[in-house]
């Protein structure tokens, strides 16, 4: 037996001559138990899994020892630049401010704002990372990129953010908000991730990882401290620009023949036998609505402005919910709402409110731009992400182009509406913190307001060549690898459990 394991045979799969009538040679079944294994006795009991030298020789053995590679290499790196250069801010002193101008107005006392930090980063973690838990092929391992993902991406973004807002006698001065606000960087690195998920392999994950969350970091400094651009919820700089740069790596790495690419005509998502994938969506969108309000508010002005974010955001994920079941039963067939769906929803809502959130927006403001919001993800699955892919030939796995990027544009557009109408008499001593030059006379509505639109063009142009370039990198040859679904999958599709030696990331 143990020889005949060694020849490609599964223990307990049909062996020529026996078990003919169970699933015989040639037969669907028995195609599917036939799996390459190494040609090397099994791993002894005491082993523990643990990696043999005989197991370097293993199919992909060279992908384990890469990714292995890769993250060794980033992580001293960060290291030592975090031993050269970071230090905890004195007491007291200013932390990341979004707009150099407004830190003075922007309070920074970590000890009254502790829930800000964490629902910064259990939404991080639990949204986002339960945003594309519910594909069927792409469940926990999904989970697990995403943790891998957060992990690196929040040391990147405080270097490169330090180094551009905190840098001071040549430190880099780092404070709890400042991690609050990197958080935003790995939020646009795990939306980019979405629009390519099961067609990168860990390692090329994390190069996308590198390279997003520097060109967002620089994205977000040009619109924000020397544009002087409001977006504190990241309508522009997070959603817009993650979901555009993974489209547009997306793009890049087309595979028009690959039969990783599998889509049912129920929305845009891959539908699963069991309840796990909709289990997991349940997670995702209750931490939408416990978590999002505070993620979004977590850069607004600290103090009378607050509200407003947390507010207008709730209020608009509320009715992008309804507008959902308002409009799936007309486009789909199916009776009941997949809980997938409903997600996709509550994030819509979120994101339109990302600029306009803080803004003097009425409560029947935020009920309007979160139902036209929440429109956007059933109209988009049903018509335009088949164009994405038939015409422009991007292959939008998690769909963050109807969830993240339209809704983001959407919300866009309302905050240069905002910006043009923004006045003393409305806003009163609210003024100051929303829009501080308009406040102080050094520049005029029209001017903020244009300033506002050209942020969105400016993210647009940004991501799509930061795009291009990431999508080139990621096509070297010697950074592919196998099919995506032995790196994101937890289990075997077929089999139903983990083939042994072998693990969910590589």
């Amino acid at each position: 037996m143990g020889h005949n394991r060694c020849r490609g045979f599964r223990v307990g799969s049909s062996i020529r001559g026996k078990h003919r009538g169970r699933a015989g040679p040639g037969s669907r079944k028995h195609r599917r138990g036939l799996r390459p294994q190494p040609r090397f006795p099994p791993l002894p009991p005491t082993s523990g899994g643990v990696f043999l030298p005989h197991a370097m020789s293993e199919p992909g053995a060279t992908s384990r020892l890469r990714l292995s590679a890769l993250c060794f290499l980033l992580q001293t790196f960060t290291i030592l630049l975090f031993a050269a250069f970071v230090r905890f801010s004195p007491e007291g002193s200013p932390g990341l401010c979004s707009q150099p101008l407004n830190c003075s107005r922007r309070s920074q006392d970590w000890g009254s704002q502790p829930p800000r930090f964490w629902d910064v980063h259990l939404q991080t973690l639990l949204g986002f990372g339960f945003l594309v838990a519910f594909l069927s092929r792409y469940g926990a391992g999904s989970v697990a990129i995403s943790i891998l993902v957060v992990a690196f991406a929040i040391q990147w973004a405080l270097l490169l953010q330090g180094f551009l807002h905190q840098f001071r006698n040549g430190k880099i001065h780092m404070g709890a908000q400042s991690v609050a606000r990197a958080a935003f960087g790995a939020a646009a690195a795990l939306i980019s991730i979405g629009a390519v998920l099961g067609r990168v392999n860990p390692v090329q994950t994390l190069l996308l990882t590198l390279l997003g969350v520097t060109l967002f970091t620089l994205n977000e400094y040009t619109l924000l401290s020397l544009l002087g651009v409001s977006d504190s919820g990241g309508s522009i700089t997070v959603h817009t620009f993650g979901a555009y740069f993974g489209l547009l790596v997306s793009r890049l790495l087309h595979q028009p023949h690959g039969a990783q690419w599998e889509e049912q005509q129920d929305g845009g998502h891959q539908q699963d036998g069991g309840h796990h994938p909709d289990g997991f969506a349940a997670v995702g969108t209750i931490s939408l609505w416990i978590f999002w309000p505070g993620f979004t508010s977590s850069t607004t002005a600290h103090g009378s402005a607050e509200p407003w974010a947390v507010l207008n955001t709730y209020l608009s994920m509320a009715v992008s919910t309804m507008a959902t079941f308002v409009l799936s039963p007309v486009l789909y067939e199916q009776s009941t709402l997949r809980m997938a769906q409903i997600q996709d929803a509550t994030m819509a809502g979120a994101a339109v409110m990302g600029m306009a959130g803080e803004m003097l927006l009425t409560p029947f403001g935020a009920l309007i731009a979160g139902f036209l919001a929440g429109l956007i993800p059933p109209l988009g699955f049903r018509f335009l992400t088949p164009f994405l892919r038939s015409r422009l030939k991007i292959q939008d796995t998690r769909g963050v182009h109807n969830v993240h990027g339209l809704p983001g544009v959407l919300g866009s557009l309302l905050g240069t509406l905002l910006a043009a109408l923004a006045t003393a008499d409305a806003y009163g001593g609210r003024l100051e913190p929303v829009f501080p030059l308009l406040a102080r006379g050094s520049r005029t509505r029209s001017g903020q307001a244009l300033l506002q639109l050209s942020a969105l063009l400016l993210s647009l142009l940004g991501a799509a060549l930061g795009g291009c370039l990431t999508g080139a990198v990621l096509r070297v040859k010697a950074l592919r690898s196998a099919p995506a679904k032995r790196y994101l999958q937890g289990t075997e599709v077929d089999e139903g459990r983990k083939e042994p030696g072998t693990s969910t990331l590589v």
